[in-house]
């Protein structure tokens, strides 16, 4: 479980899009606004699960932390330091430790290269991470541990199927022993069957390796299975988070309320029991974003208040003196809880909190 102090903490995190208008001389019109002020953190150990229908920025956010993108402005700091300024060798330092698994295992592989050598090509960008003459040995002892025959180093990534080749890329993940792996929906392009089997391999390699992970998913049900705390996102900033069991049996927010009530259930009875949500409208234009509260265009519950304040992340007013498991972030003027919103996971151990 988590450790007490963040190995990783995002404050202030926006990255905004400029759009413009001309051709020779271009003007700034606006802006998408991806990532719009978000703040997390990530305990040693933990698995923090992010959550959001598509266009919501948190690709983005994925991008952000592996630096692959610099942000329009925030901070994120890696074990205290800031890292969003670094650039040469410290930056590549960084990189070492925090790894990223990509979405799709059929576009993040080089066709063109063999298993082996995109295994062991982070080994040629840290030759410091491992003797040339020992690579070899290291590239087939990690396809060993993600469940993949030694033998297969010399094969391509065609001769795979999907859960295979993402087992491929969780593998060139671990090459250099990070301690963050930023797991971008790493498995919504797999089938049921093969989800859980990665699933359930990335949580025996956390126990394994001491990895952190920031999970990210548009399924709430893998979320729920692998995550310690799980932050929802929408039009690029966090609207509720808390703890597994405060997110999916506590929910405060109207939108994390509807995310989970369009979760499948597949016992009959309590699907027919629970309460549908269906929302009105279209998600807003990163680039056209109402005022006030962002989802306030699409919930039941807006006011005109909605319209004019934005809404803090915090715990709401009416939990504040409370001590119970809907005392949680969210950011919303007119939070409560709404329950059962999901069934109760009757095979799932509860969490051990963080000291």
């Amino acid at each position: 479980m988590a450790g007490t102090e963040p190995i990783l903490e995002v404050g202030g995190l926006v990255k905004h899009y400029p759009l413009t208008r001309g051709v020779l001389f271009k003007k700034q019109i606006g802006a998408v606004r991806a990532v719009d002020g978000v703040d997390l953190a990530l305990g040693r150990g933990e698995t923090l699960g992010i959550v959001g229908e598509s266009g919501c920025g948190k690709s983005t956010l994925a991008r952000l932390l592996v630096n692959l993108e610099s942000p329009t402005a925030g901070s994120i700091r890696y074990k205290g330091e800031d890292i969003t300024g670094l650039s040469g060798r410290a930056l590549k330092t960084v990189r070492r430790n925090i790894q990223m698994v990509f979405q799709d295992p059929y576009t993040s592989l080089n066709p063109r290269m063999t298993v082996g050598d995109i295994v062991g090509e982070p080994y040629e960008i840290h030759p410091e991470a491992a003797p040339k003459g020992d690579r070899r040995r290291r590239v087939r002892e990690l396809l060993d541990v993600v469940g993949l025959d030694p033998d297969y180093v010399g094969r391509y990534p065609h001769q795979f199927s999907g859960g295979q080749r993402q087992r491929i890329g969780i593998a060139r993940g671990l090459a250099l022993r990070p301690e963050i792996i930023v797991a971008d929906e790493p498995v919504s392009a797999l089938d049921v069957s093969v989800q859980a089997q990665v699933i359930n391999l990335m949580a025996r390699l956390q126990d394994e390796f001491g990895l952190s992970y920031v999970f990210i998913a548009h399924d709430l049900s893998i979320v729920r299975h692998i995550s310690d705390r799980v932050a929802v996102m929408y039009l690029g900033r966090i609207v509720e988070r808390g703890r597994d069991t405060e997110i999916y049996d506590h929910p405060t927010h109207p939108y994390t309320q509807a995310l989970l009530s369009a979760v499948p259930v597949p016992d009959p009875e309590a699907r027919q029991r629970r309460e549908r949500i269906l929302l009105s409208g279209d998600v807003p234009s990163p680039a056209d974003i109402p005022s006030g509260c962002r989802f306030r265009t699409r919930c039941w519950k807006a006011r005109e208040r909605c319209a004019l304040e934005v809404p803090a992340l915090a715990v709401p007013e009416e939990f504040r003196f409370a001590t119970g498991p809907a005392a949680h972030d969210s950011a919303c003027h007119f939070a409560e809880e709404k329950r059962p919103v999901l069934p109760r996971d009757p095979g799932r151990e509860p969490r051990e909190e963080p000291a």
